[in-house]
């Protein structure tokens, strides 16, 4: 016999005719905690000493504190039903992200498509290079540009000609002056949003290459088919 199977017939009757306990509404706990109150305070006035009544305002004060406490769970209720509708139009909104281009200095994922740069260089500089490295963080390359903030099309390729594989790829600015580096900053890109959510109240893009950049990092924003 499988025992596993069988029931009892007690047992079972019992759990469906047990009720299953339901969350109570705010305002129905604040209306009998009211009524619980008013009895409270109809025995303290019943039973009170004849020659050392309570004041009338001790009773105000005490209605009054309760009548403030009462308005302030209302409102908490209030401000958390705002809370959720405001959290669910974010995350509406959040979706007009997902598929767009942002630029940020962050990694990017390179494909074979080419990459948009875009170089700051430091104040001084007389010479500038693009330091590429890849996901391990070993540099792959270094590439003179001319000291401009225009941007420019990474191919994905060597000043030896190599086309480096697909992978994930970071860039730094080195500006030189004197032959000094005076500075090395990391370079802004576009890379697709693949993802965007919501981080302890904050908006968080998650981009093609797997990094996750607070929306206060973004530069710009372009439709994929859009140029530099």
């Amino acid at each position: 016999m499988d025992v596993s199977s069988a029931t009892n017939p007690q047992t079972d009757v019992v759990s469906r005719s047990t009720p299953t306990p339901e969350a109570t509404p705010a305002g129905t706990l604040i209306s009998s905690d009211f009524e619980t109150f008013l009895k409270m305070l109809t025995t303290q006035m019943e039973n009170q000493d004849p020659l050392n009544p309570m004041e009338s305002t001790d009773f105000a004060v005490q209605l009054a504190t309760f009548s403030g406490v009462e308005q302030q769970v209302r409102t908490n209720d209030l401000l958390n039903a705002m809370s959720g509708q405001l959290g669910a139009m974010n995350i509406s909104d959040l979706a007009g992200w997902v598929g767009m281009e942002a630029r940020a200095a962050t990694a990017a994922r390179f494909d074979g498509a080419p990459l948009t740069l875009h170089p700051d260089p430091a104040s001084g500089a007389e010479q500038t290079f693009i330091i590429v490295r890849n996901a391990e963080g070993s540099t792959v390359d270094r590439i003179e540009i001319p000291v401009s903030d225009a941007p420019l099309q990474w191919a994905g390729k060597t000043t030896g000609g190599r086309t480096l594989p697909p992978g994930d790829y970071s860039f730094q600015l080195q500006s030189l002056s004197n032959d000094k580096v005076i500075g090395e900053t990391p370079i802004s890109v576009f890379s697709e949003v693949t993802e965007a959510r919501l981080e302890n109240g904050e908006t968080v893009l998650v981009l093609a290459s797997g990094a996750k950049i607070p929306t206060s990092d973004i530069e710009a924003l372009r439709r994929p088919a859009d140029g530099p």
